[in-house]
């Protein structure tokens, strides 16, 4: 068989195993969404409703079908991108996403590929000279990090850097330039790049020393090749995959949980404050909106894995 024949057939074979996989996560947010989410009647109704009263809002709104049937219109109306109107303001729930969505992209994004940078510049520095200064240093970094939570880190920075020493803004949120995004957005990219150091630092050093230990590289280490050559040449290709796993399925968590804290913390408009608010207000077709997505979000993340796994190392394939 030839390489693009394999190649296709590699490719198919994992976008139809992301159906079945992302019909499973669907069916499991709707049914944790509906079942343990909020009731959109009481939140209706308001207090002390009669029960003639909320059973004619669950009728109008579909509520006391079949939970089959609620299911199939769930689908099509989410692949129909019709995900309804917010019941706290009565806007269309895609309206709001796709206003409140690039503002965490804007927020989060920087962040992120900073830690990502930094943790893996580290690792492998780390990695090269075990026992050394650095490694040791690395070492308690990373057991800091992962010991404190993003809540702790936001208010620290956030008392430190806007409070005492008074050079970012303590809340809020403008784009009205570069300079007014850098000011408003440092405080958060700090938070996130601490947050996250912890763990990436420990993988990815982890990754690299297994790496660095195959005969290869040791042998290559041996005849004196230059460290540049051997870590571009070998020890990053090689270390590629679970590196790249670790950042493809971290990004659908980071969007979330990390902008939910940092926007309802700071309260930036994004999508994290939005869905904090729908969880205060029981607003169900905002929470649905966002947990479906970003459901879809994660296996489309597993999937974009697997096929750049699948181009970096040819073995994989076969599995």
């Amino acid at each position: 068989m030839k390489a693009g024949e394999r190649s296709s057939r590699f490719l198919a074979r994992r976008l139809f195993s992301a159906v079945p996989l992302l019909l499973g996560v669907t069916l499991i947010s709707f049914t944790l969404t509906v079942h343990f989410g909020p009731d959109p009647a009481w939140e209706q109704l308001g207090r002390n409703p009669t029960p003639e009263q909320i059973q004619q809002v669950r009728h109008t709104m579909g509520q006391d079908r079949p939970f089959p049937l609620r299911y199939a219109g769930y689908l099509v109306n989410l692949a129909r991108l019709d995900l309804g109107h917010s019941y706290a303001s009565g806007e269309p729930v895609l309206d709001i996403l796709l206003r409140t969505v690039p503002v965490s992209l804007l927020l989060v994004a920087p962040g992120f590929l900073l830690g990502i940078v930094l943790a893996l510049v580290l690792a492998l520095a780390a990695a090269w000279r075990p026992h050394g200064h650095l490694d040791r240093f690395c070492d308690l970094a990373s057991a800091t990090g992962m010991s404190l939570s993003l809540v702790i880190i936001v208010i620290a920075l956030q008392a430190v850097f806007g409070v005492w020493l008074d050079w970012f803004p303590v809340r809020g949120w403008r784009l009205d330039g570069p300079v007014d995004y850098l000011e408003h957005a440092a405080v958060p990219t700090m938070a996130l790049i601490a947050a996250n150091m912890g763990y990436n630092l420990r993988f990815f050093r982890a990754v690299f020393r297994d790496v660095l230990a195959d005969p290869p590289v040791r042998t290559a280490r041996a005849y004196g090749f230059r460290a540049r050559r051997i870590a571009t040449g070998y020890v990053l290709r090689a270390a590629a995959p679970p590196i790249l796993t670790r950042v493809m399925v971290a990004i659908p968590l980071i969007v979330i949980s990390g902008s939910l804290i940092i926007e309802s913390h700071f309260g930036i408009p994004g999508v994290g404050l939005v869905t904090w608010n729908a969880v205060m207000s029981g607003d169900q077709p905002v929470l649905m909106a966002v947990v479906s997505f970003s459901s879809i979000l994660f296996v489309l993340a597993l999937t974009a894995t697997d096929l750049l796994t699948g181009l970096l190392d040819p073995r994989s394939r076969s599995a």
